[in-house]
């Protein structure tokens, strides 16, 4: 496949005024909404399984964000199946994998987009011990450091019902959100990836229902927050 096709479409940087664009910035307001008690600042996306579209929405939040004035910095956490590089046309030799194995040093990873107020640390050459990797106490160091320096940290993950790695990295973050693609996920499979959630106690922010049709010929991003409330 080449590198063209992919390419995810970020819609909220292409068509920052369409309806589907519209849907992301409400998204983004409505996490800001959730975090009335303590700020949410570490906020992980994962789906139950591939192909659900949790890349592509995670890259589009992360350009809401920016488009905000925040300093953002979205981690391609996927150390199986990495997308990010793709998506914002930048360099994968160094990236996640390669900090936390000390390759390199985390400056020396973390690549600016071609979006003003966003950075970007791909997840690097793909290691043989990824779980492992993302439960590291190093993780977590390079977590705390980024938060030092960027408003918002937003992590992509492996879907959760094909590995442990959005479970490790969810006890790591302040919130997490899950994208369900409407036409392909049964309801008793998203239920599931929800308990897998919830049996490491992560805050479940809400569910992002993908392609639901507005209209024959339109799709949209819809969610619900209190997802964990809705059984």
């Amino acid at each position: 496949m080449s590198r063209l096709k992919n390419k995810r479409q970020l819609i909220t940087l292409t068509n920052p005024k369409s309806p589907i664009s519209e849907s992301y910035r409400s998204l983004r307001t409505n996490i800001e909404f959730a975090s009335v008690d303590e700020p949410l600042q570490v906020i992980m996306v994962t789906s139950a399984g591939p192909g659900e579209g949790k890349s592509t929405t995670i890259s589009n939040i992360a350009i809401t964000y920016a488009q905000t004035d925040k300093k953002i910095i979205l981690i391609d956490a996927d150390l199986r199946k990495p997308t990010a590089h793709h998506t914002f046309s930048v360099s994968n030799r160094w990236g996640l994998s390669s900090v936390l194995s000390k390759q390199c040093e985390l400056e020396e990873a973390i690549q600016k987009t071609n979006v003003p107020n966003l950075d970007l640390l791909t997840a690097g050459v793909i290691p043989p011990n990824p779980a492992e990797m993302l439960g590291s106490k190093r993780m977590s160091e390079l977590i705390a450091q980024l938060k030092e320096t960027y408003d918002i940290v937003l992590i992509d993950t492996p879907p959760l019902l094909a590995v442990t790695d959005a479970q490790i990295v969810s006890t790591k973050s302040d919130g997490a959100i899950l994208v369900v693609d409407q036409g392909r996920v049964k309801r008793d499979i998203a239920k599931k990836a929800v308990q897998n959630l919830r049996t490491v106690n992560a805050r479940i922010l809400g569910v992002v229902l993908n392609n639901v049709k507005r209209k024959a010929s339109e799709e949209a991003y819809y969610y619900y927050y209190g997802a964990q409330d809705n059984e």
